[in-house]
């Protein structure tokens, strides 16, 4: 896609980025014990990746879901709860000890 200055990109490009493989650490457990379909997480999740349309109905798309942890931290009733990443990075993902052992890589 070749975009100049001022450009717009073409609609549904978010679609295609799967921002989930950003998420390292932890993801979203949706309970489904307590939920009182308040609608706090999804409205304050950055993604907007969280679905659901009455109690203990609500799940999060984790194609998307970044494990910010936006939506457990605003459930009033804790039906949310962040959970470790059952996967680990990719092998292909480069991991550096120290920002010295990045600035060489960067530079050569």
């Amino acid at each position: 896609m070749k975009l100049t200055i001022g450009g717009v990109s073409q609609p549904g490009t978010s679609r295609e980025n799967r921002t989930g493989s950003w998420r390292v650490n932890s993801r979203p457990s949706h309970l489904h014990k307590t939920c009182t379909a308040c609608d706090l997480c999804a409205l304050s999740c950055p993604e907007g990746c969280i679905y659901g349309k009455g109690r203990n109905t609500y799940y999060s798309d984790l194609t998307y879901c970044k494990g910010c942890g936006n939506c457990a931290d605003v459930c009033p009733v804790d039906d949310i709860v962040m959970v470790p990443e059952e996967k680990s990075l990719p092998q292909e993902w480069m991991v550096f000890s120290d920002n010295q052992e990045y600035k060489s890589m960067a530079t050569s």
